[in-house]
């Protein structure tokens, strides 16, 4: 049984690894790392919540919950914090969450500069409205630009000897029968600056190619899920973009799931591997495939000119794109389609959540219900997915993740895409566990058991475990 997007189930929900479902933070505030939820106390005839020390309280719901809030809280991660890894992590805040650093300290928002006062009945100086942004345009990329995702970095190669597990692999597929477990043991858990190191290494011990010998040795969605694990994340997106783009039709989902809610630098990298994979690049491929306003939308997506996620959140700024939005969509017969593509793929994920979380505060309809009405086909999937990137990135993966299962047949392919998607950071893939179970109130490994079997089933559960 399903329940509306982001509502929580009756009864008593079940969060994964903690107490219960992790509230979400006020709008234009950091996300806070705590277990408890942090009753906020707005000013009163104000949009806009001030920003107070929080005091930890165990439990959702919280035993008091304040009044008048007019935005839902940020979840905190679903799921628990990621074993150790010999490689350095790069600290990132959870999905969708603001960068530690992006805002002014607390009652400092937004900063003002000192004035020396004027005498009485001088001209006093212009002042910038509260809450204004920066003389910048809005539209044009701000702040610290986020690193390239784990494995997207040619650069991130691990230095490590590879040798036991080359030969064991070699040994696994040597002479009569193959033992898939070993496979499975080896590559299901392997970060991917290790790939390159594997596959250097298995070719220079054993004069092989280790993607031939897999190729050889297994087959069916085994081989379909191996063999996207081995790929890496990087080269993966580019071989998913090329499948979603050969041929006669084009694959929208697929593209959606590479491209949508990514950052600039995974952006220009994907686009750099595509070019360097098959001559081409992507840029003329989406448009040679795609007509019109969709293939406007994906050049605006492919130009790598989204927010930083260092960008602040100005609360008139917000208020400018809601305003847009609403004349755009509702307030009119007809809806100026780009206007809306221009919005939601030029702002951060941070910005994107506080126009939703802004939009339905003003109009008391959600931005995602909006668009469903507003919008037809491909164009509002993928925006819908744009929202959902910017709200919450591990609901918006476990819901995926179930569209690939629900009904009469599996999506075989695209479950094996998105697990592996979702598997190469460990910490989110907890968290879409546990948004798995808030949202349908059952295990997402149980549920992938039902629906597969054999090596395959044990692949794409390894990868999660």
């Amino acid at each position: 049984m399903s329940y509306p997007y982001g509502a929580p189930p009756p009864g008593p929900p079940q969060g994964y690894g903690q107490p219960g479902y992790p509230p979400q933070s006020q709008y234009g505030q950091p996300l806070q790392q705590q277990p408890g939820y942090p009753p906020q106390h707005p000013p009163a005839q104000s949009p806009y919540p001030q920003q107070q020390q929080q005091q930890q309280q165990p439990g959702y719901p919280p035993q008091h919950p304040p009044a008048h809030i007019p935005y839902p809280q940020q979840q905190q991660p679903y799921g628990p914090s990621p074993s150790h890894s010999p490689f350095p992590q790069q600290h990132q805040p959870p999905y969708g969450a603001p960068q530690q650093g992006q805002y002014p300290p607390q009652g400092q928002y937004p900063p003002q500069q000192h004035q020396q006062q004027m005498p009485y009945g001088a001209p006093s100086a212009p002042s910038a409205p509260y809450g204004a942004p920066p003389p910048q345009p809005y539209g044009m990329p701000q702040g610290i630009p986020t690193p390239p995702s784990p494995g997207y970095d040619p650069n991130q190669v691990a230095r490590i000897d590879m040798s036991g597990s080359a030969d064991a692999l070699r040994k696994a597929m040597k002479g009569f029968g193959t033992d898939e477990s070993t496979i499975i043991r080896i590559l299901a858990h392997m970060p991917p600056q290790e790939l390159p190191v594997l596959k250097q290494t298995y070719q220079q011990r054993h004069h092989r190619s280790l993607e031939s010998d897999l190729k050889s040795e297994l087959s069916g969605y085994m081989e379909f899920a191996v063999l996207a694990v081995l790929r890496g994340p990087l080269q993966q997106d580019v071989w998913c973009l090329n499948d979603a783009l050969k041929g006669a039709g084009t694959k929208e989902d697929l593209l959606d799931d590479v491209l949508i809610g990514r950052s600039n630098a995974d952006i220009r990298a994907i686009k750099t591997a595509y070019q360097q994979t098959y001559r081409r690049s992507l840029e003329s491929d989406v448009k040679a495939d795609l007509s019109a306003k969709t293939e406007r939308m994906y050049s605006m997506i492919l130009s790598a000119s989204r927010q930083e996620e260092s960008a602040p959140v100005y609360p008139q700024a917000v208020d400018a794109d809601v305003s847009e939005l609403h004349r755009a969509t509702e307030a009119k017969t007809g809806t100026e389609q780009l206007t809306v593509c221009s919005i939601l793929t030029s702002r951060s994920d941070g910005q994107i959540r506080a126009i939703a979380l802004a939009y339905e505060h003003k109009y008391r309809r959600s931005l995602e219900t909006v668009i469903r009405n507003e919008f037809a086909g491909h164009m509002e999937d993928a925006l819908v997915r744009m929202v959902r990137s910017g709200a919450d990135k591990a609901m918006r993966d476990a819901l995926a993740l179930e569209e690939c299962m629900k009904g009469p047949g599996t999506k075989d392919e695209r479950l094996v895409e998105r697990v592996v998607a979702v598997h190469w950071d460990r910490q989110h893939a907890g968290q879409v566990k546990g948004a798995y179970r808030h949202r349908f109130g059952k295990d997402l490994i149980h549920r992938i058991k039902g629906e597969t079997s054999g090596d395959y089933e044990r692949m794409l559960v390894a990868m999660l475990e």
